[in-house]
């Protein structure tokens, strides 16, 4: 049985890393040069750099075991990182119960009840419909009408757009189980590039073909065309291409099977700064009503250690991919966002700044998603889907795709043992 795989993310990767271990015949096509999807790097000195701010969590049940196969699990580097919040242009750690009763951005009724009320969550979320519940509704009722205007609708309104309010509350009780103020969070020691470098070596090891600067250029029931005309023909079709990119490239037979539900996808406008000296030593620092466009700051040397002796810093803009910003000059937003930056630490020594941009990030779910959700296996056709719109309600993240990888590559190794060598089921 025959397999080809669509897109070289970490998703389509651990699908071919499982299928080429299991002896199937998997050749994976990534449209660009280089693997890696949302976790692709650029030369930096002696080493490579993430585009992108990554990190795995003790948690990522999923993630953690393929390193295990790869032999990188020891190779994690676990550090205790912390988060801080800049409202207004003022600095809080925001950590501690302490933290936040010094969090003036907040009354003190509603300091004593967001710490009531965050200590609880997880708990008063058991036995909901969540999916069923809008996160403003849900949120506006525990922490009350103010918390929700100050303090959630600018943080939802950063990720989701003007729809903030209306994802399922299911998508943050499901954050929560992830995701701590302080938390213990790891990254490969070498960056995500030697993860990517072991699976390519994994699939290739084993028989598959890994090809880059292969775009698809049309899906067919049981082919791909790619760009330059070659026509492969394959048992089984695995896409990890966003739904709307998947509808572009399939032909007129395949268009009417693919699954109908209408998505709104985030794209991200990220700027990494290299700094001389550290910021505020938070991991995670969101920023609300500080005359920035970038809603948040990552620092990566609370988990990474200075490189080089320089320190990264990433900040990003959640938008649409057909907004003014999305197709702004790199080199413009690049000055226009260190200047912001210094606003928030005039002592930033920035010494590099560079913008990169995706279009396809995040999903904004609608209520009753769950209801909606799309199958993995596409009725009638031989084609598998493994995208953002199938994570749901993980959080998207490495750990997410690689469990939806292995989901959709147990089902393909599943049928091919109950097939034949000429195809036919076997009685």
């Amino acid at each position: 049985m025959r397999t080809v795989v669509i897109g070289g993310g970490i998703c389509g990767l651990a699908v071919a890393h499982r299928l080429a271990r299991a002896g199937t015949e998997v050749t994976l096509l990534e449209a660009s040069g280089q693997l890696g999807g949302l976790g692709t790097f650029f030369p930096w000195r002696d080493r490579w750099i993430e585009r992108f701010y990554h990190c795995v969590m003790p948690t990522d049940e999923n993630l953690l075991p393929l390193l295990d196969e790869l032999g990188l699990r020891d190779d994690v580097r676990w550090e205790r990182t912390s988060m801080g919040m800049i409202v207004d242009g003022r600095h809080y750690p925001f950590n501690s119960a302490l933290d936040l009763l010094r969090f003036t951005a907040l009354g003190v009724v509603d300091r004593v009840r967001f710490g009531a009320v965050s200590v609880l969550l997880r708990r008063l979320g058991k036995g909901k419909d969540l999916d069923n519940l809008r996160t403003e509704d849900w949120l506006r009722g525990l922490y009350g009408d103010r918390v929700w205007q100050n303090l959630f609708a600018p943080l939802f309104g950063s990720k989701f757009g003007a729809a903030f309010g209306d994802v399922p509350a299911l998508y943050l009780w499901q954050r929560l189980g992830r995701e701590r103020n302080v938390a213990v969070r790891g990254y490969p020691r070498g960056g995500y590039k030697t993860i990517i470098d072991a699976l390519r070596a994994s699939i290739e090891s084993h028989g598959g073909v890994v090809r880059t600067s292969a775009p698809v250029r049309v899906l067919g029931r049981n082919h791909v065309e790619l760009a330059g005309g070659e026509t492969i023909v394959a048992d089984r079709i695995v896409s990890t291409l966003p739904l709307p990119a998947l509808r572009q490239a399939a032909d007129a037979e395949m268009t009417p099977l693919l699954p109908q539900v209408n998505l709104r996808y985030q794209g991200v406008v990220n700027a990494l700064f290299v700094l001389r000296q550290p910021l505020s030593g938070h991991y995670w620092t969101p920023v609300l009503r500080s005359g920035t466009e970038f809603d948040g700051v990552v620092e990566m040397t609370p988990l990474t250690g200075p490189v080089d002796g320089r320190h990264l810093a990433y900040v990003m803009r959640y938008t649409d991919r057909e907004s003014p910003l999305f197709a702004e000059d790199e080199s413009v937003i690049a000055a226009r966002w260190t200047e912001q930056l210094r606003s928030l630490h005039p002592g930033a020594d920035v010494e590099e700044v560079h913008v990169f941009r995706a279009p396809f990030v995040e999903p904004v779910y609608p209520v009753g998603y769950l209801a909606q959700q799309p199958e993995v296996e596409v009725a009638g056709t031989p084609l598998l889907l493994a995208t953002t719109a199938h994570v749901y309600p993980s959080v998207t993240s490495w750990n997410s795709s690689v469990g939806l990888a292995n989901r959709v590559s147990e089902i393909i190794v599943r049928t091919a043992a109950s097939m034949s060598p000429d195809g036919e089921p076997v009685p």
